[in-house]
């Protein structure tokens, strides 16, 4: 076969395994950006403020830890089988979490979606450095996965708002079945299994896993109970089983011969400023895309539909300011000035939140969430491809797992940390509001805030405090105060995030982009 044929397949086989792993992505990022915008609505259905947070939280928490192990065997393995495996473990269940019928059958089912999610980060990021070696040739090819990103991000708030509005809230879930039917054909039949040359097996950091879990689901629950509880026997106990596993982990992952998390790598001075970064990114992005839908709906009054809309500029511009990235980083002598504008932009943007207001125009609220999203496109992309230029061929997956992961802790502390103040900021507001008024009626009703989503919920508010003989009108607006000063609360912390995310930028090395070789046969294992 002539070389001018064989570069042709070539550059087939891998355009429609780009396709395949586009698909993919296209999924988790629908799931994201969905779910977001229809959680007050579920939340007013199912009746349940105080777990809030436990819908990203068990999603999370499963994710954190089946994105590094995966990361580490489709290293050992290949990626393709776990691909798979994936795609119908997500797409299963997001049929469960359309099914659910309360919150901690919702929770469950996303804990579960939370196990396939992780899975495809894991391994389906990693398949482009497989299939693209060279830095200047990959970034090429991951414009591909960006705009498919910021595509499903641009429809993902519309469409979870349409859906929402239109068909329910379990419309939003279902979604993710006919697009994971298609990611799956492609993958199966287009994707290659690709294998490094490493000897040994992989033996799965079970251990790990566990004290990873048994370590933040009590940070968790400590967070979430200790206002309300204050500093119980129970509450000791949590400390003290956060303390005790985070202590063991730290012991176990440096003795265990393929730790989950390889604690080298953060030691390592190139890598370690990456990590710390992803962590703060996520933070702050979780923050602003699970409680912004939240203000702009129970706060400003908006519908699913219109709180849709207003988040798309975030999304959208992902994808533009990745494409902008990649147009232009492999030209800077100094790509690093990227991650500054990046993060400066992130942080502007926290700042128009919180200083948005019941009167600010709506386009101004857009173009707040413009500016986080051209961030985001600076920050993303080149945190990836710069850990992976840091690191060795043979851990590229769990060193991108491993930054997802970072990413997925951040989100789980940052929506566990807000969603706290949020629900004792809120609740203080009512009570203040509520002084006066002697039954507890009214304070067990607008303490969760579906009266103030839900059009039925709010409509029968007004008129059993009106009979009652109280200004139910008063009530709900206070409600609503109270609200956006619980969330511009939360938007706060974002804002001195990205702030100390900004300061350390300075930290990483001056990265310079290399050439590499390219992969020779579409399938099978690399030369070295």
């Amino acid at each position: 076969m002539s070389n001018a044929l064989s570069r042709e397949r070539s550059f087939r086989q891998s355009l429609l395994a780009v396709l395949g792993i586009c698909f993919v992505v296209v999924m988790v990022a629908i799931d994201q950006t969905v779910v977001g915008t229809a959680m007050p609505t579920i939340v007013a259905e199912l009746r349940g403020f105080e777990l809030y947070a436990w819908v990203a939280t068990g999603y999370f928490l499963m994710s954190i830890v089946t994105v590094p192990l995966f990361g580490r065997l489709g290293d050992y393995y290949g990626r393709k089988p776990f691909v798979i495996a994936a795609i119908v473990i997500f797409t299963l269940a997001s049929a469960l979490c359309g099914l659910a019928g309360s919150m901690p059958f919702l929770i469950v089912a996303r804990a579960l979606q939370g196990i396939g999610g992780g899975m495809l980060v894991g391994t389906v990021f990693a398949c482009i450095p497989d299939l693209f070696p060279d830095a200047h040739v990959r970034l090429r090819w991951q414009i591909w996965l960006s705009s498919s990103f910021g595509i499903a991000n641009a429809i993902g708030p519309s469409l979870g708002g349409v859906l929402t509005h239109a068909f329910g809230w379990r419309s939003v879930f279902y979604v993710n079945v006919p697009v994971g039917a298609v990611g799956l054909w492609f993958v199966v039949r287009y994707l290659p299994h690709i294998r490094n040359s490493q000897k040994g097996s992989a033996r799965l950091d079970v251990p790990g896993a566990l004290l990873i879990i048994a370590a933040l689901a009590s940070f968790q629950l400590f967070v979430q109970w200790v206002p309300k509880d204050g500093l119980t026997p129970g509450m000791w106990l949590l400390i003290a089983l956060c303390v005790g596993s985070c202590t063991a982990l730290l012991w176990w992952e440096q003795r265990c011969a393929n730790p989950i998390l390889p604690f080298d790598m953060f030691r390592d001075r190139k890598l370690s400023p990456l990590f710390v970064l992803a962590l703060l990114t996520g933070v702050a992005m979780f923050t602003l895309l699970f409680y912004a839908p939240l203000m702009l709906q129970g706060g400003f009054g908006l519908t699913p539909r219109d709180a849709g809309l207003l988040i798309t500029p975030l999304v959208v511009c992902i994808t533009f300011g990745s494409i902008v990235n990649g147009r232009i980083i492999m030209r800077m002598r100094a790509p690093n000035v990227m991650l500054y504008v990046g993060f400066g932009l992130f942080a502007l943007s926290f700042v128009g939140i919180v200083l948005t207001h019941r009167t600010t125009p709506l386009w101004a609220i857009a173009v707040f969430m413009l500016i986080g999203g051209f961030g985001l496109g600076f920050i993303m992309p080149n945190l990836t491809v710069f850990a992976q230029e840091a690191a060795d061929r043979t851990r590229l997956g769990i060193v991108t797992a491993l930054l997802q992961s970072l990413r997925m802790i951040g989100g789980m502390l940052g929506t566990a940390l807000v969603g706290t103040l949020v629900n004792t900021v809120y609740l203080h507001g009512v009570h203040e509001a509520l002084i006066g008024i002697e039954s507890p009626r009214w304070q067990h009703a607008l303490q969760d805030p579906q009266v103030l989503v839900n059009p039925a919920a709010h409509a029968v508010f007004l008129e059993q405090a009106t009979a009652a003989g109280l200004d139910a009108p008063a009530l709900v607006e206070a409600a609503r105060v109270s609200l956006v000063s619980a969330v511009r609360a939360g938007q706060v912390i974002g804002l001195v995030v990205m702030l100390f995310a900004l300061w350390r930028v300075r930290a990483v090395p001056r990265v310079t982009f290399r050439r590499r070789t390219e992969l020779q046969p579409a399938t099978g294992e690399r030369k070295p």
